[in-house]
């Protein structure tokens, strides 16, 4: 896990484009740093094999087999694809917290915790609306 994000992606658009390619949730969450309601994404329940890559720029971030029910209401995975994610300090709320992005277009994902699962103990609390399924 990076303790921090690039400075500059490969892939960038400017907010323009951002808002004609993104749907306007989309867009909340992954440019505006939005967090979905809890158990609001059909994503949460998915369970067949496949990917899971970043709406934004479509690059893999997880595959379903990283994917473990939290209880939390949102996707939780316990390890990204290689070189997939950055993660940068998030001090907002009153909290500090470790906010993960797409280390391809930079877009806001969701949070990692230090409460999960073997074998990294770690739990990618994940918003649906920043990912799209592929199933295998």
């Amino acid at each position: 896990m990076s303790s921090d994000a690039p400075a500059v992606f490969p892939v960038t658009y400017t907010d323009e484009e951002w808002r004609r390619r993104l749907t306007p949730e989309q867009y909340e969450v992954l440019r505006g740093h939005a967090t979905e309601r809890p158990g609001s994404c059909a994503l949460n329940y998915e369970k067949r094999a496949g990917q899971f890559a970043c709406a934004g720029c479509g690059q893999v971030l997880f595959t379903a087999g990283a994917k473990f029910e939290s209880g939390t209401g949102w996707p939780s995975f316990n390890t990204p694809e290689e070189g997939a994610v950055a993660t940068t300090i998030d001090r907002s709320h009153g909290m500090i917290r470790m906010e993960v992005h797409c280390s391809r277009c930079g877009g806001h994902l969701g949070h990692v915790f230090n409460d999960g699962p073997a074998p990294t103990g770690l739990r990618y609390c994940i918003n649906g609306a920043a990912m799209d399924f592929t199933p295998a």
